[in-house]
């Protein structure tokens, strides 16, 4: 049997559009240190620390990890990074996972961050060239398949953005917080990649993510309370192939199958209490719906526009504001993954979902190929 996860320190930095205030190195020491405040540790506690980022083209900054270890205590200690994209968050999460599980490690510090204002995210994606269409250019086909497939109203789209946008503004570390936002505002924004608008898109964002991960000894031993891991699961596939489905990829229906079987969920729709989805273009929330098991194929609008997926909703999906509110894109994942977490410990503040016990935690990346997934108990396996 391996060996229990606990998750005993989580902190986030305030999410901007610039960060101008702390270097690259900067950031990922006040996110590293408010986590191990939470967890009431220093540096000289942790084993092993694991980092991920995004593709170094949307920084500008190559293998930032080679001087990163000074700024996070990790001289003389294990470091790692991973890199899956923009999923890369989640992924950096179930590696530490791992390290504690596999009994390798007994603390790990991790860490997942992106400074997008000292790069440019369009001209890395488009390979060093200009003119590139970015990742809405790339995704608003599948949003147009999903559109017409499921016949859903385009007010759906609209809503989505109305909800994640109020559920920032109780969110004390969100980017984007636009307080009078309505429906007819989202109807009325710039179209940007049709049919997406500009308050349907997320921003870009500096800002980083730690998690402190211990042995199920440490977890007993922690100030406060821990969250459980249950389940994680990381499925991948070829961004293009014959008959593949973008819309509704097999890599991330495999991936919550795989998630739900290790944490005993049968029927996720009633089973789990909040989710943190990768919603970075407002209609993914239908599409992951469908996706990660929540709805039927063609069924997942109808959860948003029946409210089920507001704060207050039987199904609450992206409390925190989500990617939408805040999109540090090497941190969005991980961010998933931590209010998750910070739900089931019951420290998520103002977006607190009262009573939740079973969260899911998940990330999406690349041409929507990459997946990582979580499920955190407030009680341990």
């Amino acid at each position: 049997m391996a060996e229990r996860c606990a998750v005993v320190g989580i902190a986030q930095t305030h999410h901007k559009k610039v960060r101008d205030d702390v270097s690259l190195a900067g950031l990922l020491r006040e996110a590293g240190q408010r986590a191990l405040d939470d967890a009431a540790m220093t540096w000289r506690d942790v084993d092993a620390v694991v980092i991920g980022t995004a593709p170094d083209s949307f920084e500008g900054v190559m293998m930032p990890e080679l001087y990163l270890a000074d700024a996070l205590g990790a001289a003389g200690k294990p470091i790692m990074r991973v890199h899956t994209a923009g999923s890369v968050g989640g992924s950096t999460a179930i590696v530490a996972t791992h390290l504690v599980q596999s009994g390798v490690r007994k603390r790990v510090l991790t860490i997942a961050f992106e400074k997008q204002s000292e790069g440019d995210t369009t001209w890395g994606l488009s390979g060093g060239r200009s003119g590139g269409v970015g990742a809405g250019g790339y995704f608003a086909p599948h949003i147009r398949a999903y559109i017409e497939r499921s016949q859903a109203p385009e007010y759906v789209g609209w809503m989505v953005a109305v909800k994640d946008r109020l559920n920032a503004l109780k969110n004390p570390y969100a980017h984007l917080k636009v307080p009078d936002i309505t429906l007819e505002k989202v109807r009325d924004s710039p179209m940007v990649w049709e049919p997406v608008r500009r308050l349907e898109s997320c921003p870009a964002s500096d800002g980083a993510c730690a998690m402190v991960l211990t042995d199920e000894a440490g977890g007993d031993r922690a100030p406060r309370p821990p969250a459980w891991v249950h389940g994680t699961a990381i499925r991948s596939e070829l961004g293009q192939f014959p008959g593949r489905d973008p819309v509704n990829p097999q890599g991330g229906r495999d991936c919550a199958a795989d998630v739900y079987a290790q944490a005993g969920i049968t029927d996720p729709r009633r089973e789990v209490d909040v989710v943190e989805m990768y919603v970075p273009f407002s209609w993914y929330e239908p599409m992951w719906l469908e996706n990660l098991g929540f709805a039927d194929v063609g069924q997942g609008w109808k959860l948003t526009e029946d409210g089920v997926t507001e704060l207050t909703g039987a199904l609450p999906v992206n409390c925190s504001g989500g990617v939408l509110s805040s999109n540090p894109i090497g941190a969005s994942g991980m961010l998933r993954f931590a209010e998750a977490a910070m739900q089931v410990r019951g420290t998520a503040g103002e977006h607190q979902v009262e009573g939740a016990r079973t969260a899911v935690g998940h990330a999406y990346g690349g041409a929507a190929q990459f997946f990582a997934m979580w499920v955190v108990r407030s009680t341990k396996p």
